[in-house]
């Protein structure tokens, strides 16, 4: 047998047009090659092609598979049809947060590092510190990408910000400010306080929300139409936020 004859083919229509490269196609293109397929690759080149293929294929959307003259679909389809995960956009997931704490505990270890042989307790204590606030950044930062999709799902659970609903959004402001002051260690007297307040504030609503009222929400913690789930991690997050706070303003007492 030719090593023609054994050759996997699939055949692959995909827009490519000057104003628009469909993603989905090129996603299918990679997976199909990445399964040792050779791809008959047909673009579509405008929106008349386009239409002329949903309507000889009776398909509603772009790109279209098809592997041994079999009709496969798009690219979720592919994905299915080779046994593979299948995005769900309505899972819950706390990957967007271990992400962004990963960010933040290595931005803080990569700046402490150096001292730390020299001082480890003062480097370990840093590095506490800078890893809370840097978070606390890049958390703020999230949410304030949209305002108004985090207000609506922050509005869902806080409890301040259910009565005075210009706090959802001032919220985002507060935490991104407060963090900037404690990563640099200035005017730790309105950082502390802003923090204890939002974390409290926080942390009430969650343990309500969650553990006395057992509802299932998402968490705007970055930012809206998110899909981490409302709990303990959440929880956590604003306890976290409150003991800080105390820990700063103890060492501006002290100092």
């Amino acid at each position: 047998m030719t090593a023609a004859a054994t050759e996997k083919r699939a055949v692959l229509y995909r827009m490519v047009m000057p104003e628009t490269i469909c993603p989905s196609g090129l996603r299918a293109k990679a997976l199909l090659e990445r399964q040792g397929y050779k791809v008959d690759d047909r673009w579509l080149r405008s929106r008349d092609d386009v239409a002329a293929l949903k309507e000889e294929l009776s398909v509603k959307t772009t790109p279209q598979v098809l592997i041994d003259g079999q009709q496969i679909g798009g690219y979720t389809d592919a994905l299915a049809y080779f046994g593979k995960p299948v995005p769900d956009k309505q899972k819950k997931t706390y990957g967007p947060v271990i992400a962004l704490f990963a960010v933040a505990a290595l931005l803080s270890f990569m700046l402490n590092a150096p001292s730390l042989a020299a001082d480890p307790a003062k480097s370990l204590i840093q590095f506490v510190e800078q890893f809370i606030a840097g978070s606390m950044i890049l958390l703020g930062l999230q949410k304030l990408r949209d305002l108004d999709s985090f207000a609506t799902q922050f509005l869902g659970y806080d409890l301040l910000a259910q009565r005075r609903v210009r706090y959802a959004y001032v919220y985002p402001f507060a935490e991104t400010g407060a963090g900037l002051l404690m990563f640099v260690g200035f005017l730790p007297w309105l950082a502390a306080p802003v923090s204890l307040f939002i974390g409290t504030i926080g942390a009430l609503s969650v343990y309500k929300a969650v553990y006395i009222e057992k509802r299932d929400l998402k968490c705007a913690c970055v930012g809206g139409n998110s899909n981490v789930p409302l709990g303990f991690v959440s929880l956590t997050e604003n306890l976290i936020m409150m003991a800080m706070a105390v820990w700063m303003l103890a060492k501006f007492v002290m100092l």
